[in-house]
């Protein structure tokens, strides 16, 4: 199974250049926990999705892959 969300996540942190780290911190969860996410380790439960969602401005459908996400001037 593809990991999308955790790709969804990973590309947004890195579109808006935040660490790991400096993420967890605002979400309140463990650096660990963000790379788990990321990894496909685990899924963030719905509270931590609309907390995340919330941060990037997105929505839900597009953090988890149910619309495509639209990240103005993506890196590549």
């Amino acid at each position: 199974m593809k990991n999308i969300i955790g790709e969804n996540i990973k590309r947004l942190r890195r579109q808006e250049e935040i660490k790991q780290a400096a993420l967890a911190s605002e979400l309140n969860i463990g650096r660990q926990t963000l790379s788990a996410y990321e990894c496909g380790v685990t899924l963030p439960d719905i509270t931590a999705l609309i907390k995340i969602a919330d941060y990037f401005g997105v929505s839900l459908d597009e953090l988890t892959g149910r619309k495509t996400l639209t990240i103005p001037n993506e890196k590549e």
